[in-house]
């Protein structure tokens, strides 16, 4: 094969492997956050507290609740 022949093989090479490499990462990262949530049942406690709340057991658990459900709809 001729050098052309080899460096147009290898652009290819390198453009699908970037392509599929980001789809494979993006993937993994929505995974992550899925099974593992940015903000806890404890963090949004210190935020309302902060925010001068008295955080109730029935008003974080509706928020944990509405942060889950809103995990789920962007899926797709």
């Amino acid at each position: 094969m001729s050098t052309g022949v080899w460096i147009v093989l290898v652009i290819i090479a390198l453009i699908a492997g970037t392509v599929i490499g980001f789809f494979v990462a993006r993937r993994a990262q929505e995974n992550y956050l899925k099974n593992n949530p940015p903000i806890n049942e404890q963090m949004l406690r210190t935020m309302m507290i902060q925010m001068g709340q008295k955080p109730s057991e029935k008003k974080l658990r509706q928020m944990v609740n509405s942060m889950k459900s809103n995990y789920g709809k962007n899926d797709k």
